[in-house]
């Protein structure tokens, strides 16, 4: 027996993503959905539950990044080689695309837990000979080209996922779609539910729309109705053809538009947002459904330093496998605590002056802000006020920054120019540091480095964030809007600091821009930096309330433990 073949010898859940993102050696990742799906993946292993995941191989990555001296953006593909971490399985599939038949293949890797578990992923590649030049470049880039090009990739993931893992004999008992960009997978399950007798008299009777939604669940991560995909219903009929008849298609996924998270909400028994705020913002956006809330989480393991993994296994044994138990973190003494964080601070001051030339005060209080460089964000919020910046800084503060903006984004794009023209401006006062090519091991050295994590989205756009709960579990306390899960994990003064009002809003168009901004300057001047330089117990007692009151519930064990409880054997 092939070894790959024991992956299907149970049932399974079928967990799809446009991205995943496991280690920075497999560039199939943007940012934050992609990360969650790989920490998904990781404690689904830790759990041994029976779980396998599809994905696009991206060939091409996501892009590397680089900046010029103005701050100016500029991307290249990572090229990797799937074939030196992966083995390529002997099935293949079909899917049409522009009335082409085009070949899809899969490439299996791994995902191996010290429990023993291990999680089968796919990365369906069409780089096949056989298939058109253009056809073999639809898995190359993540979120790369136009609207054709992604309608032709979200095919490729959708359709083509759901018949590979018929091809290799996986018996599937639920489709999990992580976002819409998979929805397409649902038209494949009502194609395999159609009733042919019945067709000849009644069209609609023959499509088993029931037994497709009794095998999904679908969990949205945007809070606007413009971050949805949608195709225009007469470039989806020239590209996708027509798998069920248009009538129906136009039921189930709008009137006017394809719009894929429709799709997905109407043939899914299981709908859910990835915070309790999210889920109230979702429910708002789509009244006639019902949908829960499952907070996002993180994977303990990969995203704690080496020094808090050290100091964790010393007080805390079994941690890793029950992150629950990090409650327990006033076992550890407060010296220990604060030598485990000086520790992860120097490595990733090294790391900066090894990229970047510029040499960090260990001494000083060094803010963290990275994530993708979109304008909600607000990455340079901070410098609203130059002056009085510096003048609250009073010399004893430093930031560090990083992210990507999309290629297309050109707000997002200048934005971080914004960002870096403002540091050279305060180039004497405070030192801004913008690293280039924030990825997964970036990430891993800059989050636990910094003493503080900001955060500041537009409340409601930040569907949950989980960069914070990364810094929470290093013992970096937030400092936030009161948005996503910070809604859930803030304890003012003692998990970490909010920012702006409460939050009240169920609707983008209420916005607090002068609040906000006069509500971090007053707690960056009056709270945060008294406390840090003349309260060092009491800055460590909210470390490890960070610790011990936040990533002891926001991980992916605890998330995945609720996936299975009240989606999966529903």
């Amino acid at each position: 027996m092939h070894t790959w073949k024991r992956f299907t010898q149970e049932p399974r859940i079928a967990y799809f993503s446009m991205e995943i993102g496991l280690s920075a050696e497999i560039p199939t990742y943007s940012g934050g959905l992609g990360v969650l799906a790989g920490d998904t993946i990781k404690s689904a292993a830790d759990l041994k539950l029976p779980l396998v995941a599809v994905t696009l191989v991206s060939r091409h990555g996501y892009f590397r990044q680089s900046l010029d001296e103005s701050g100016r953006q500029h991307e290249s593909p990572v090229i990797w080689d799937p074939g030196a971490v992966m083995e390529l399985l002997p099935a293949k599939t079909l899917v049409t695309i522009e009335d082409r038949d085009v070949k899809v293949q899969a490439w299996l890797y791994r995902v191996k837990s010290p429990t023993g578990g291990v999680v089968p992923v796919l990365f369906l590649d069409t780089d096949i000979p056989g298939n058109v030049e253009s056809d073999r470049h639809i898995t190359d880039d993540l979120y790369g080209g136009d609207l054709t090009y992604r309608l032709k990739q979200e095919i490729v993931l959708g359709i083509g996922g759901a018949r590979i893992l018929d091809a290799l004999g996986f018996s599937i008992k639920k489709y999990h779609m992580n976002e819409g960009h998979a929805a397409f997978l649902t038209l494949e399950l009502l194609d395999r539910s159609r009733h042919p007798l019945e067709s000849t008299w009644d069209e609609r009777a023959a499509w088993d729309t029931h037994r497709v939604i009794e095998q999904c669940v679908f969990t949205t991560h945007t809070p606007v109705a413009a971050g949805h995909d949608r195709f225009p219903y007469d470039l989806a009929r020239r590209v996708l053809g027509e798998p069920v008849p248009m009538g129906l298609l136009k039921e189930l996924a709008g009137a006017d538009e394809l719009n894929m998270t429709m799709l997905a909400l109407n043939l899914s028994s299981y709908v859910n947002g990835v915070a309790k705020k999210h889920g109230q913002i979702s429910q708002n956006l789509f009244p006639g459904f019902e949908i829960h809330a499952i907070t996002n989480g993180i994977h303990a393991f990969t995203w704690a330093s080496p020094f808090f993994v050290n100091l964790f296994n010393k007080y805390i044994p079994s941690w890793a496998h029950e992150p629950e138990l990090l409650v327990r973190v006033d076992n550890i003494p407060d010296e220990e605590i604060w030598d485990a964080h000086c520790g992860a601070k120097a490595f990733l001051f090294q790391y900066i002056e090894e990229t970047t030339g510029r040499r960090l005060d260990p001494e000083l209080l060094t803010i963290g802000f990275a994530r993708r460089s979109a304008t909600y964000k607000r990455g340079d919020m901070i410098f609203t006020d130059l002056e009085r910046l510096v003048r609250i800084a009073g010399g004893k503060l430093q930031l560090v920054f990083g992210g990507k903006a999309h290629p297309q984004d050109e707000p997002g794009k200048r934005m971080i120019e914004h960002i870096i023209q403002d540091g050279e401006q305060l180039r004497g006062k405070i030192e801004v540091v913008y690293l280039p090519n924030y990825n997964m091991e970036v990430a891993s050295q800059l989050i636990p480095g910094v003493d503080l994590w900001l955060n500041t989205p537009i409340r409601p756009l930040e569907a949950s964030g989980t960069s914070g709960m990364k810094a929470a579990l290093n013992g970096v306390p937030n400092f936030s809007v009161l948005d996503g899960w910070w809604i859930e994990g803030h304890i003012e003064g003692v998990t970490g600091w909010s920012i702006g009002p409460a939050a009240t809003e169920t609707s983008v168009t209420e916005n607090h821009g002068a609040e906000d901004v006069a509500d971090l300057y007053t707690k960056l001047e009056k709270v945060i930096l008294p406390l840090y330089y003349e309260n060092r117990p009491g800055w460590i007692r909210v470390m490890k309330n960070a610790i011990g009151k936040n990533a002891y519930y926001f991980n992916t064990h605890v998330m995945m433990r609720r996936y299975v409880t009240e989606a999966y054997i529903r």
